[in-house]
């Protein structure tokens, strides 16, 4: 079993890589959430593509010993969620991965506060 997330982090991109996966982003959550260490988003240019990636991912992940690994999404394809613990792996298709722009999400910039708002506005702060 990978004993730290940066080696589960290697083990998922060298799946990726494997399987042609489309647009790798990496991202670092340490310190914006508790939830995970990293996130993965690729895509695949089919249904079929991102399946196969998924299946592949899963058996790597289970073969390193791996044992809490959650997965959603398999029976459509459009989007598959798996969830590693130190690591989430996002596969989308292309057009599915644009509508969501999960990478804005976590990478974009911080929001301003309303007092901001209200100073952009004009109003009296």
């Amino acid at each position: 079993m990978p004993s730290a997330p940066s080696e589960l982090l290697k083990l998922v991109e060298a799946s990726l890589a494997d399987d042609k996966a489309e647009n790798v982003v990496v991202i670092d959550l340490a310190g914006k959430t508790e939830i995970a260490d990293f996130m993965v988003i690729a895509n695949g240019g089919s249904s079929r593509q991102v399946s196969a990636m998924a299946t592949h991912l899963q058996k790597k992940m289970k073969a390193s010993g791996l044992k809490r690994l959650k997965t959603e999404g398999m029976p459509n394809c459009d989007w598959v969620l798996i969830d590693a613990g130190d690591v989430i792996v996002h596969l989308f298709r292309p057009e599915v991965r644009d509508f969501y722009n999960l990478e804005k999400i976590w990478t974009g910039p911080a929001t301003h506060t309303a007092r901001e708002d209200d100073a952009a506005s004009g109003a009296m702060v």
